[in-house]
């Protein structure tokens, strides 16, 4: 019977020096394999984006590199021919499984390039993981993509059953699987509140929900601050931290603040949050709001659940199946009004001990052994 380290795996998709919640995503992953006992190594992209194409400010982290990974930086995502250097590479180098992971169809050229040289070997096992298949922000192009890169793999894992569907849609012949996405557990340890307002110069005297990371439209911070200007918000010590960099033109969110009257109860920092400031915004808030307009999964969902944290989600996509309405928080429809009540009810009426407890409880479910074990059977 082989053990595990006689098995090699490779990790294509992002990770250090680049940033993100995807790359922390793949380093934790490969920690995951390495501990259950295989031979890993991260293909990392030496060129993400063309810096034409990124929104943000940066693609690279300000944090410390990872310690005991093995990460090649090689991989340039617009080079036809780097891709075939790179798939002629990993095929000659035999890794027993390949994982990809996907997040847009901008990057299935580039991964669907590599992983059909690979399957060339007849040994190398390719699974994805898939995050969007079909966009939040969608363009004509996109389902040609995205077909392309679905078949070069042998096997699928989402992290949502909304994604799964997606995947059906493709491909009904495949493998599929359904695993939860785990835990955020490489943040750090949670800290006490008045540890993580002293951090962030907050009035602890305060109650906090948190909009947290990159904003883009779809994730409905419109609806959010529409909500929060709901006056009966005005009597309650509460206030908004909004911590993300902005992927769209902030002018029209800073005019809406404006106009609404909401500046003195918003605290903004729209700049990327790094891994080790995570700890702090999260360990601050009480309420974690999504107020996605359309979502797969998220990532936010689960650090929230490895600080313990209540949310409120919108109903779209993969978020009510992580959120069980009236247990981990409240499920609401992607409207102002609906929001603003579930707040008010959050704040106003309800013991938040109750949704702790079963957080405590649920947040047993997501582990990255059990991802590892879904790779596992494909091979």
């Amino acid at each position: 019977m082989t053990s595990p380290s006689d098995i090699e795996v490779f990790i294509l998709g992002t990770a250090y020096p680049l940033r993100g919640g995807l790359a922390s995503f793949n380093e934790r992953l490969a920690r995951a394999f390495k501990d259950a006992g295989y031979r890993v190594t991260i293909y990392n992209f030496s060129l993400q984006y063309p810096s034409f194409f990124f929104p943000g400010k940066t693609q690279y982290s300000t944090d410390s590199p990872p310690e005991g990974l093995d990460i090649l930086s090689k991989v340039n995502s617009i080079n036809p021919f780097n891709w075939l250097k790179i798939g002629r590479e990993i095929r000659n180098r035999r890794p027993r499984l390949l994982v990809l992971r996907y997040w847009m169809p901008f990057m299935a050229p580039c991964m669907g390039t590599i992983a059909q040289i690979v399957k060339k070997n007849h040994f190398t096992k390719i699974v994805a993981i898939t995050d969007n298949i079909i966009p939040h922000e969608a363009r004509f192009y996109d389902s040609c993509l995205s077909k392309y890169f679905l078949k070069s793999c042998h096997g699928f894992i989402a992290m949502s059953k909304t994604v799964l569907d997606d995947i059906g849609h493709f491909d009904k012949t495949k493998p599929r699987k359904f695993y939860p996405h785990p835990l955020y557990d490489n943040y750090g340890e949670p800290i006490s509140r008045a540890e993580a307002c002293h951090r962030l110069n907050l009035d602890p005297s305060f109650n906090y929900m948190l909009f947290f990371g990159f904003i883009r439209q779809y994730k409905g911070l419109d609806i959010l601050l529409q909500a929060f200007a709901d006056q009966r918000f005005e009597k309650l010590p509460l206030k908004l931290l909004i911590a993300g960099e902005f992927y769209i033109d902030p002018r029209p969110y800073y005019r809406m603040i404006d106009e609404l009257k909401l500046s003195q109860r918003i605290v903004m920092h729209d700049s990327f949050i790094s891994n080790s400031e995570i700890p702090a915004w999260f360990c601050a808030a009480d309420l974690i709001v999504q107020p996605y307009k359309s979502a797969t999964q998220s990532g936010v969902t689960q650090i929230a659940y490895y600080f313990v944290k209540p949310m409120i989600v919108t109903n779209v996509g993969g978020l009510p199946e992580m959120v069980p309405d009236g247990k981990a928080g409240y499920i609401v429809e992607p409207e102002p009004k609906s929001l603003a009540e579930a707040i008010l009810r959050f704040f106003s009426q309800n013991n938040p001990k109750n949704f702790v407890r079963f957080i405590k409880e649920e947040k047993q479910k997501f582990t990255w052994e059990g991802l590892v074990k879904t790779f596992e059977e494909f091979l």
